[in-house]
């Protein structure tokens, strides 16, 4: 509940006892493919090699010469681990030193290069991709609805374009590299288990054996399911067909049927057991039980708790005695269901005890649709030793930080002994699971979300190593030049250090004021406000609190002001992401973040703080009309919608929090149409969808 980030079930379906594609092709009235095309098996889909057949229809125009970008993304479409990290000698040409395999899209790594030499399977590979580059997918033979269906999936891989975050163990330690095995072979479970979560385990064997772009679809959405902002409503748009029902996999099927039933749930007196986050919910004979994740995901935590027990068997050194400790704490988690244990050694780790970051197990709630069951992920990084340089800037105002806020949330609240730690730095190697988005990635996140380690505040991490390539930077540099006037951008900067610093003071925040475990009258935000709402307002405090925070160092000369001004334009920025993103899914499931964005925004310009100037041209000089900042009025404004955020936590107030999401996320009007316009043009350009290479032989 906790992270700084950017699929939810549908609950109106057909249920025909045991689910099966069969059933859905007999209830669904969507138009679509032809259900009879031939299908294969998950495995020997990803598993297999794809050729991409020239077309057969009459020679294209020639193009220009094929680029990496269109390489990688084209690669992509096609199911092929493999990305070109860079062109070092421009050749226009992969070279052996300029290719790496990707993590988890097939069972078995392809061998792309060997003795610096690209290996013959690398050149059928770029023999295909150019071919399809040139001539475009050979649909020869399939019917119009099939070819829909397949534009639609190609739509929806074109909105994210892959970036590579690598790791390279080959020199390190048989210690270190046992412990990457054993993580990595750990994290291909979690995402079975996380599949089973979602409700899609059993859809990937009705993947069609020609359609790698579907397959590829797949993996990445870890669904059939389309979600990117142009074709989320498409009713074309999945991978498999006929297209299935969103259906969870935490609730029985006979509560889903309901398209209210999480509130329904939330209603009955056993909710609390209900909604137990380790635990699923079933139909036992139509009585409604909780059931642990250890005895609902039983064969997959067996196997994961062994894999743990290996990988901490494999550390002997001293120094490791901490990451040791959490592994067999976690392994033990994985059958027992105690998490809380686990988290008590979890966070003893930190920057100063440990190379290795790891998070495994159940923790956000963010994809399911009540908002309350844990998603299981893995969060697999080594520690960036630059944190100690903001956990000394604000280890000694971090008392003042949390009176601060008590001060200008008021009664009931009052001000806490926070002692939770300020954010470790972390460079990924590894998301998996419901850590692992189809486009963009967590950059700081605060747990755990329950428990007693929650109560004292956790831990918290900044991802360091994402968004830092050249390609995201460049293509945010597009983005901004489109929305921002130019005379905003005079104070726009693209150094990676202004994102870590409001990723640090919001993750920070989680933990100051009226957080998740804050009650008020005995119930929970969760309680108070409903699971959604909840998510939205307690995302909406720590945004708002690391705006607020910039300027309060800026007072304190711990940081300049022309650096805080260029974080509020980067924070800006970041929020015009999300609200391109759109304010709610397919399935009418809030977006917390794009929705908190869009209360940011909505409120500083009618403030006066943002404007829209309508004459006037963004920096790119093609479009008309832009945002333009008074800097002077930003900082007075964000104190203002502190206040109230801080006093609709602290009082409960759930009528205020309607009140905040109706005026700036639902009310139509002027506000609603430019964010429409900043849709139109952020989307332009593809979002990062994040791949992983990981090297250990």
């Amino acid at each position: 509940m906790n992270r700084m980030r950017s699929w939810s079930p549908k609950t109106a379906f057909c249920v025909a006892g045991v689910f099966s594609l069969g059933a859905i092709a007999a209830c669904s009235s969507e138009p679509g493919p032809d259900p009879n095309v031939p299908a294969a098996s998950a495995t020997a889909m990803v598993a297999a090699q794809p050729t991409v057949t020239a077309s057969a229809s009459a020679t294209p125009p020639a193009k220009p010469a094929m680029t990496r970008g269109d390489f990688n993304r084209l690669a992509a479409e096609s199911n092929v681990p493999v990305f070109w990290i860079d062109d070092k000698n421009n050749s226009g040409t992969p070279d052996a030193d300029e290719v790496a395999g990707l993590w988890g899209m097939s069972e078995k790594q392809p061998v792309w290069a060997e003795g610096g030499k690209l290996t013959a399977a690398f050149d059928k590979v770029y023999t295909d991709i150019k071919a399809l580059y040139e001539n475009g997918p050979n649909e020869g033979g399939l019917s119009d609805a099939e070819r829909a269906r397949r534009k639609a999936v190609r739509a929806e891989l074109s909105q994210g374009r892959p970036a590579m975050v690598r790791s390279d163990f080959r020199g390190a330690s048989a210690e270190d590299k046992a412990v990457v095995k054993h993580v990595l072979a750990a994290s291909k479970l979690i995402e079975r288990i996380y599949a089973k979560q979602v409700g899609v385990a059993e859809f990937a064997q009705y993947l069609q054996k020609d359609d790698p772009a579907s397959a590829m679809l797949f993996y990445r959405n870890q669904s059939p399911f389309c979600e990117q902002p142009k074709t989320e409503s498409d009713p074309n748009c999945s991978a498999i067909w006929p297209r299935p029902p969103k259906i969870s996999g935490l609730y029985p099927l006979s509560v889903q049927s309901d398209a209210k039933f999480c509130e329904t749930l939330e209603k009955r007196k056993d909710a609390k057991d209900l909604f137990y986050q380790f635990a699923t919910v079933v139909d036992e004979g139509g009585k409604l039980k909780a059931l642990a994740y250890t005895k609902a995901f039983k064969e997959e935590m067996t196997a994961i708790s062994a894999e743990l027990k290996k990988a901490a068997d494999a550390v002997t050194s001293k120094e490791e005695k901490p990451f040791k400790e959490y592994l067999l704490a976690a392994s033990k988690a994985f059958t027992d269901n105690a998490w809380p244990k686990a988290d008590e050694a979890w966070a003893k780790m930190n920057v100063t005890n440990s190379k290795w970051y790891l998070r495994i197990g159940p923790d956000e709630v963010y994809f399911e649709p009540c908002s309350h069951k844990a998603g299981f992920h893995v969060s697999f990084a080594r520690i960036n030793q630059d944190s100690l340089t903001w956990q000394k800037k604000l280890e000694p105002v971090k008392k003042e930080m949390e009176e601060t806020l008590a001060k200008m949330a008021g009664a009931p609240y009052k001000a806490r002994d926070v002692k939770f730690h300020l954010p470790d730095f972390i460079d990924i190697v590894l998301n998996a699971g419901d850590s692992r988005d189809a486009v963009g990635a967590t950059i700081g996140q605060s747990l755990p979300n329950w428990g007693p380690v929650a109560a004292k505040g956790g831990r918290t991490v900044a991802m360091t190593n994402l968004y830092t390539d050249k390609d995201s930077l460049d293509a945010l540099k597009g983005q901004v030049n489109s929305v921002f006037c130019s005379s905003a951008l005079d104070m726009m900067s693209m150094d990676a250090g202004l994102l870590t610093m409001s990723t640090v003071l919001h993750e920070a925040a989680h933990n100051l004021g009226p957080a998740h475990e804050y009650k008020v009258d005995g119930k929970t935000d969760t309680e108070v406000f409903g699971g959604p709402l909840a998510s939205t307002l307690e995302e909406l405090k720590a945004q708002t609190s690391a705006l607020f925070f910039v300027d309060w160092l800026a007072e304190k000369g711990l940081i300049d002001k022309r650096q805080a001004g260029q974080s509020h334009l980067r924070d800006l920025a970041w929020g015009f992401g999300h609200i391109a993103q759109g304010m709610y899914d397919a399935d009418k499931k809030p977006k917390p973040y794009s929705q908190l964005a869009a209360i940011q925004v909505g409120w500083l310009m009618k403030a006066g703080a943002v404007k829209w100037m309508t004459e006037e041209k963004a920096a790119n000089g093609a479009d008309k009309g832009c945002f333009a900042v008074d800097m002077p009025k930003f900082a007075p404004a964000v104190v203002e919608l502190e206040k109230v955020v801080l006093a609709i936590k602290a009082k409960g107030d759930k009528d205020g929090a309607i009140k905040l999401r109706t005026e700036h996320v639902d009310a139509d009007g002027e506000w609603k149409n430019l964010r429409e316009t900043i849709r139109e043009r952020w989307l332009r350009v593809p979002k990062t969808s994040f791949v992983y290479s990981i090297d250990v032989e």
